[in-house]
């Protein structure tokens, strides 16, 4: 088990190089307290809207608010069923908007939480929105992409990447569209320290492969991560929103359990079993009384009675409550891996990151050379020194540094229209 304050986490959103309008939307809900972490996890979710700016806007603010609120709500009665009821409701009402008002037709949102808890991380999903989970040097992709391309791999049985000719942002599941919809949920994925997830749009996941997302997530803190990643999509011509979720699973794995008190006991404890207790109770002193006083002894038998039989009913009724929800999160939730690949960092990823550094340099020098900053040959330098001790974690880590001073320089000044596309790995 983890601690509930072990994780470290940042998020951004950012409008990119061609979109005039920010259609994307995030939340980042961490718990506050360990009974917090227990009952609700950690939320996050990243909302990519469809259907013009206005449109695109309101449903993945509106999906980004309303989803996390009522998880919360409904998170009593298991992970599982509180995401779906919760996608299910807020698909609703999104799809009401776009039916009461004729500017708002074709209202839409992807949608894709990832909820961390003691037990490991939850995932409700509709879209192509992803969440990526890296571990031990590979980058694992936890949700499967509701587009055309993706549904046709499934049902040739291959990978997306092996299909030519088909548009990967077609999609074909989202929420607002229509009335009802069908949500992923999938877990508990198990945790462990030193894992990192990474909630993203396609804005995101289009321009940068997997590989470069997992090794630069693993590699720079969240913050750094994520604000570097937003930069590198944008050097890349930033076509669409760009919006990334970074979590970091920090600490080391807790012993034991901390022990209740009494008080905790008690407010866990369900009303059926003090209601019996307290039957009992007054059945046992109604027999003292009613020698006494048989009319006041018959009255508290009679109490005593429904007493118990409300506590009794009332345990029935939790218990059968309490296995429809554990048949359930034992049922429904089958874990995947949809998609994984490496992600380590090896002599061959930091010598391609850093000729893809030289070629940024270069174009900057002849287009806009005073706009190369300072602070880019002192991380390059660091960078070179550690690569040639052999510490390449340090090296790549120096380098991405470098390269997002670069990035972001260029791209304040960039225009809508200009590509450039350095890459360290080219996407297949």
């Amino acid at each position: 088990m983890i601690n509930f304050d072990s994780f470290t986490h940042f998020a951004l959103t950012d409008v990119g190089i061609r979109r005039s309008h920010n259609q994307d939307a995030f939340a980042a809900i961490p718990a506050k307290s360990r009974e917090t972490w227990r009952s609700q996890g950690h939320i996050f979710l990243v909302a990519d809207g469809m259907g013009g700016h206005a449109v695109g806007e309101k449903a993945s603010q509106q999906a980004a608010r309303d989803i996390p609120l009522a998880y919360q709500k409904y998170a009593k009665d298991g992970v599982a069923p509180a995401l779906r009821r919760a996608f299910v409701e807020v698909n609703a009402a999104i799809h009401a908007v776009g039916v009461k008002n004729r500017e708002f037709q074709g209202l839409g949102t992807t949608a894709t939480a990832l909820v961390l808890r003691p037990e490991g991380a939850w995932i409700g999903h509709v879209g192509d929105s992803r969440v990526y989970r890296v571990r031990q040097g590979r980058i694992q992709q936890l949700t499967f992409d509701h587009s055309y391309l993706w549904e046709m791999a499934r049902r040739q049985n291959v990978d997306p990447a092996e299909l030519q000719g088909l548009k990967s942002n077609v999609i074909i599941r989202s929420l607002g569209p229509d009335a009802l919809v069908q949500v992923d949920i999938e877990g508990p994925h198990t945790l462990e320290a030193g894992d990192v997830f990474i909630v993203c749009s396609d804005g995101l996941s289009g321009p940068i492969t997997d590989s470069e997302i997992g090794a630069i997530a693993s590699t720079l803190p969240p913050e750094e991560a994520v604000r570097f990643l937003i930069q590198l999509a944008n050097l890349r011509g930033g076509p669409d929103n760009i919006t990334a979720v970074v979590v970091k699973v920090g600490g080391q794995p807790e012993q034991s359990a901390p022990r209740k008190s009494l008080v905790d006991s008690l407010r866990q404890m369900h009303w059926s079993l003090p209601s019996m207790i307290l039957g009992i109770l007054l059945a046992v002193v109604a027999i003292p009384v009613y020698l006494a006083s048989p009319q006041l002894g018959f009255f508290m038998f009679l109490t005593a009675t429904l007493t118990i039989t409300a506590g009794l009913t009332g345990f029935l009724l939790h218990a059968r409550a309490e296995r429809r929800r554990l048949e359930t999160e034992a049922n429904a939730e089958e874990l995947h891996i949809y998609r994984e690949a490496p992600c380590d960092i090896d002599s061959t990823v930091v010598d391609k990151l850093a000729r893809s550094i030289s070629d940024v340099k270069q174009k900057m020098t002849e287009a806009f050379p005073k706009l190369i900053p300072e602070t880019y040959s002192q991380f390059l330098s660091k960078a070179e020194n550690l690569q040639k001790k052999g510490d390449l974690q340090a090296a790549f880590r120096e380098y991405c540094r470098a390269m997002h001073e670069l990035a972001r320089s260029y791209n304040r000044i960039r225009t809508k229209s200009e590509m450039f596309q350095p890459v360290w790995e080219k996407k297949k």
